[in-house]
């Protein structure tokens, strides 16, 4: 990509019954440093709220049939941007993620993710547990909770998200890191603790874990999400 070239930036929004997040999100991303070109928002429920959220924030409004993997490939593939962004309802990205996004593109990078951390007033558990998912990025897969970006005609060529019930994002990011290279930003995202207060810190974090030690010895995504009780949506297991 030529560096003298101003990298556009679309950003892709999956919501399923996330009205109040997704008004929060898009205020944030208004005030934000640099502005997308544009945000698009794939709804799975085509709920009223959610449409007009998008008229009165100039976005994209596209419906699909609900299930993470397939909205955020929809929306991806109508993107116009040299580079998608993939942001959650309940996200708190940083005023300069597309910024950022920009310098780690014109360096190299065909894709790559943000520093994770629990969003809310800071906490001993949030941040030991934060530390600790930041590790595991490091040496495993991060998931899509924490602003996968990605070029889109990488994107394209890797087969983009898959349509499964759980883990959606995992064949992408391995997909991407073979062709190229994938930066881990030092910025931080904030990631919403909601899952982890409503289950208990230590319960969520365990079995966030064996969830994805199941998916890893090769139990089916379908199987592992009606396992734990996160066949929808709203239930995606995060980190």
């Amino acid at each position: 990509m030529n560096p003298t070239h101003n990298i556009d930036v679309s950003i892709v929004i999956p919501v399923l019954a996330d009205a109040p997040a997704l008004s929060t999100l898009l205020e944030t991303l208004r005030r934000a440093t640099d502005a997308p070109l544009e945000i698009i928002v794939v709804d799975g429920a085509a709920d009223t709220d959610i449409a007009a959220l998008c008229r009165r924030f100039a976005c994209r409004y596209l419906h699909s049939r609900a299930g993470r993997g397939h909205q955020l490939h929809t929306g991806a593939m109508q993107a116009a941007g040299d580079i998608i962004w993939f942001l959650h309802a309940d996200a708190e990205p940083p005023p300069d993620g597309i910024e950022s996004i920009r310098r780690a593109v014109r360096a190299g990078a065909v894709g790559g993710c943000f520093r994770f951390r629990f969003s809310g007033p800071p906490g001993r558990r949030k941040s030991l547990i934060a530390s600790l998912i930041n590790v595991r990025c490091r040496f495993g897969i991060p998931y899509g909770d924490q602003g996968l970006f990605i070029r889109r005609n990488t994107y394209r060529d890797t087969g983009g998200f898959a349509d499964t019930a759980v883990f959606e994002e995992v064949p992408l990011v391995r997909a991407t890191r073979a062709a190229g290279r994938f930066v881990y930003l030092e910025t931080t995202i904030g990631v919403s603790p909601r899952r982890w207060e409503r289950d208990g810190w230590l319960r969520r974090t365990i079995e966030n874990r064996l969830l994805a030690c199941g998916y890893m010895i090769g139990l089916s995504p379908t199987t592992l999400a009606r396992y734990y009780g996160a066949a929808t949506h709203k239930g995606q297991p995060e980190c």
